[in-house]
């Protein structure tokens, strides 16, 4: 009997026409490895994309290369009006309840996420990897010697594939600019102890200080680890208080088993995905394979899909532009929006007291913030955290009830 190819979901939740060309990048690797001929491996893309989000059109993001095209078997596009008609479709036979559809198929990325899993399950997929249309199948390091950038392509759609086969979940690794914090002179006006609480007050389990510190002395700049590039074998992800650190893109998942696919969520009008996603794996196989991507975080090094591998990576300064303490006021922003549900998950015992420390730490700290980025926007934060924090027990009964939907939804596949 032949063998069936095992089917492979390639998803992107995507605003960016830009997306095209991390496709192509991908791709051309697979050109050059021949993974899918020589592996059996039939190859699916589904993308949920949001003309809105930076002025873009339907088309955009249809219109596909024949070269680039010629790689999958079956390709599938979502707009927000596609996901708006599955919800009212699901309402109409009764599988969920009217209104309650937008538990798993409202707006933001934790939506778009959503459908693509929902459509990749409904189309007998195995495995689905996601990719963010700013990171790339590249690893840079940083030389001993010299300092000088050094670049290596990284197989990441076959890595995933091939550990997937044992895990319930697979997540690689990043480099590249992860974090929107540029290089910063801290001075009188703004302390590392500080600009060290502010930081702490607004992070969750994830957000170490230690690892801010290390990106602010690079320059923005996160290199990859060697040891990782020339390991063979993948590393267990354990759970911290209750959840397992995953992101959103360089991230698989095993579909054989649905029972065990969870959905994304997010606060409305926050981010975080990722992270409560994490909160729902802890019977799950998660591992952390040896494959990086590079993230273009603040869109400098397009020109690496072209092949132009430069050899000094730029610092990000707090003086480029007004736009990088614009980015970084917006990070903060969804970092304290999601904050109050994910320490309402994760310490449900002393999670009051950690938000009430916070709460102190952001009054006594944002004065210093606005007055070294001379930027009084910072005031929103605490405001938000505020907001968000008052509904924390809300927006734990929207996620309990966002799964009990996702689990409706699936049962009716």
């Amino acid at each position: 009997m032949e063998r069936l190819a095992t089917r492979v979901g390639i998803g992107f939740a995507t605003g960016r026409k830009s997306f095209q060309n991390v496709l192509r990048s991908y791709v051309f690797h697979l050109e050059e490895s021949k993974f899918p001929l020589e592996s059996g491996v039939s190859l699916n893309l589904f993308v949920a994309f949001d003309p809105a989000y930076s002025g873009t059109k339907r088309e955009d993001y249809e219109e596909i290369e024949p070269r680039v095209r010629r790689w999958f078997d079956e390709v599938f596009f979502f707009s927000p009006e596609d996901v708006k008609r599955e919800a009212e479709k699901l309402a109409g036979l009764g599988i969920v309840p009217a209104g309650e559809a937008r538990l798993c198929f409202g707006n933001g990325y934790a939506a778009q996420r959503n459908i693509v899993l929902y459509q990749a399950l409904r189309q007998k997929m195995d495995y689905l990897i996601f990719f963010d249309d700013d990171e790339y199948p590249m690893a840079v390091t940083n030389s001993d010697t010299s300092g000088v950038a050094l670049w290596s392509g990284q197989r990441v759609i076959e890595t995933h594939v091939k550990y997937l086969q044992f895990s319930d979940v697979t997540n690689g690794y990043h480099c590249g600019y992860l974090s929107p914090l540029p290089s910063l002179e801290l001075d009188g006006i703004l302390d590392e102890r500080a600009f060290r609480k502010f930081v702490e007050a607004m992070s969750s389990d994830v957000l170490k200080w230690e690892d801010v510190k290390e990106v602010m002395q690079n320059g923005g700049v996160t290199y990859a680890d060697k040891t990782v590039i020339t390991q063979s074998a993948p590393q267990l992800v354990e759970a911290v208080n209750g959840a397992k650190f995953i992101t959103g893109g360089n991230l698989g998942f095993n579909l054989t088993n649905p029972q065990k696919v969870a959905p994304f969520y997010n606060p409305p009008g926050a981010r975080g995905e990722d992270s409560f996603l994490g909160t729902c794996l802890g019977d799950h196989t998660v591992k952390r394979i040896p494959a990086y991507t590079f993230h273009d975080g603040f869109a400098l090094y397009s020109n690496l899909l072209r092949g132009v591998l430069p050899t000094n990576l730029k610092g990000i300064s707090l003086y480029d532009s007004r736009e990088v303490i614009g980015r970084f006021h917006r990070a903060c922003i969804g970092w304290v929006r999601y904050k109050p549900l994910y320490m309402r998950i994760t310490h449900p015992d002393t999670y009051r007291e950690i938000l009430e420390d916070a709460r102190n730490a952001l009054r006594e700290n944002i004065p210093s913030v606005c007055a070294y980025f001379n930027d009084r926007a910072f005031y929103d934060i605490l405001t938000e955290f505020e907001r968000y924090t008052a509904d924390a027990e809300a927006h734990l009964r929207e996620f309990r009830r966002a799964r009990e939907i996702w689990e409706a939804m699936k049962a009716a596949l």
